[in-house]
């Protein structure tokens, strides 16, 4: 059933493509316009997926394996970029710095605002690795570089590519943050083809090949994450990690650690600071602030809580039952998330006018949506959650006499709950700050601090958008907060 729902944008895009006729999709795909776009998106994901890997896991590595000072202090501070909307990032930096455009300034945001995503599961998993391996491999004779890459960072395979296709997944249907920035992509241009000249074929032809890139990186990250187990399943309790010094180098890693906070917290904050002080259409009616904050709560709370439950089945079947019909069920759910929120909430429109008439313009629609578009951020942190979950302990449970729900109860879902409340933070920080779906699938008369944002910064009005961004920000920063409460009681100073 989650598998269904997860499919429907793409059973609506193929069967539009299907309806077109070869000839059309010929026309429609190959032609010059195609191919620069798909250029556009292929390098700025490339490059995104890069940089925030190499600095997710560098800057992992650094809060829990060295003896850096202040490690829980930074360890906030990482994770708080999460709290700001990539398209809030974006507004920061055009609003104060209009050069900021093009690829390079394309590919300086996403990456500032994404890295949190390679970030929190690598140091997750960095957290719960048992340091018998690396022992071994150290009286092997192995030095520390060595024993990094050949023993450390394959047991951190499934953090790191999970991280990584959700960075991907997420430019690949970025909309608002690119806009802003100039930089075309077919997201961009799937939402032109709709607002401009409503053209439905052109639209649905580039989001065809959106799904088609989705399916490469579906693809590479189940090949690259390989089949092997990563819990450990012997005797004993694992001991902590010996910390490393980091010398002559703690200076540099301070320097470049503030340098990144700076660029990732700094300049958004200080732009929405400078804006509220200043700027002349910062005028704006408290009732309506208050209204579409009380509707992004609402519907992140909800939206959260349904897409967790459903996450758990996919991720306990992909970890604890491994076959081709479960890997299918969880691949399935990451095909929303690579498809524009437009085109994910065309297709609830169209199928629900046809087969549900009394679903259109509900809220269960809308939280549908949201369930489609986010799904991944729930599943991927269960399957992370769960991998590291010893099964043996089931086991025990069992022999103990408890029934498979006690054990589901009392054993596992303590085991993954810190994977299960990290999903939820991540769903909710993405509800609060969902633009597109919203806009065509909210009941008539709601309003959310997105839509309102955006209603205010796509004319402009820079003073009037940033009471919403700043909403938006303090919305969310508890939900990144909930992600650094498994480290902070675990990581001292």
């Amino acid at each position: 059933m989650v598998a269904v729902l997860a499919l429907l944008p793409l059973g609506f895009v193929t069967g539009y493509t299907i309806s077109v006729g070869w000839t059309e999709v010929q026309r429609l795909v190959f032609r010059p316009r195609t191919g620069e776009l798909l250029w556009n998106t292929v390098r700025l994901t490339g490059g995104c997926v890069l940089l925030c890997a190499a600095i997710g896991t560098g800057a992992a590595w650094l809060v829990e394996r060295s003896a850096l000072h202040g490690r829980r202090f930074w360890h906030v501070v990482l994770v708080a970029p999460l709290a700001i909307p990539a398209f809030v990032n974006s507004y920061g930096w055009v609003s104060l710095l209009p050069q900021a455009t093009g690829y390079t300034g394309a590919l300086l945001i996403v990456t500032l605002s994404y890295f949190p995503f390679v970030y929190l599961p690598v140091a997750a998993s960095l957290r719960g690795l048992d340091p018998a391996l690396e022992e071994v491999s150290y009286a092997l004779g192995q030095g520390s570089w060595r024993t990094f890459w050949r023993v450390v960072l394959p047991q951190l395979r499934p953090a790191l590519l999970g991280g990584c296709l959700l960075v991907a997944l997420h430019l690949l249907a970025e909309f608002g943050a690119l806009q802003m920035l100039r930089f075309p992509t077919f997201t961009t241009a799937i939402y032109d083809q709709y607002q401009s000249s409503y053209n439905g074929p052109a639209a649905n032809m580039l989001a065809t090949v959106l799904v088609l890139c989705c399916l490469l990186l579906l693809v590479a990250e189940l090949r690259l994450r390989g089949r092997a187990r990563y819990a450990r399943i012997g005797t004993g309790v694992a001991r902590p990690v010996p910390r490393i010094r980091l010398g002559w180098w703690t200076s540099p890693v301070l320097l470049g650690l503030s340098l990144l906070a700076a660029l990732a917290l700094a300049v958004p904050l200080g732009s929405l600071g400078y804006w509220l002080v200043t700027g002349a259409s910062t005028d704006f009616a408290p009732d309506e602030l208050v209204t579409a904050a009380a509707s992004s709560l609402s519907l992140s709370a909800i939206a959260a809580v349904s897409t967790v439950v459903l996450a758990v089945p996919v991720g306990w079947l992909a970890i604890r039952h491994r076959g081709w019909l479960s890997t299918i069920v969880e691949r399935s759910t990451y095909f929303g998330n690579a498809l524009p929120g437009i085109v994910v909430a065309l297709a609830l429109v169209t199928i629900g006018i046809r087969a549900a008439p009394g679903l259109y313009q509900t809220t269960a629609m809308l939280v549908a949506g949201y369930v489609i578009l986010f799904l991944p951020r729930a599943v991927v942190n269960v399957r992370a959650a769960l991998a590291q979950a010893p099964p043996v302990l089931d086991d025990v449970a069992h022999s103990l006499g408890l029934s498979r729900l006690a054990t589901l109860r009392r054993v596992t879902l303590p085991l993954i709950a810190p994977g299960l409340g990290a999903g939820a933070a991540l769903v909710f920080i993405a509800v609060v700050t969902e633009l597109t779906a919203t806009l065509l699938l909210a009941p008539t008369g709601t309003q959310t601090l997105a839509t309102q944002f955006w209603s205010h910064s796509d004319s402009i009005a820079y003073g009037a958008a940033a009471p919403y961004a700043a909403a938006m920000v303090l919305l969310s920063a508890p939900a990144a907060l909930l992600l650094t409460r498994d480290a902070t009681r675990t990581t001292h100073p």
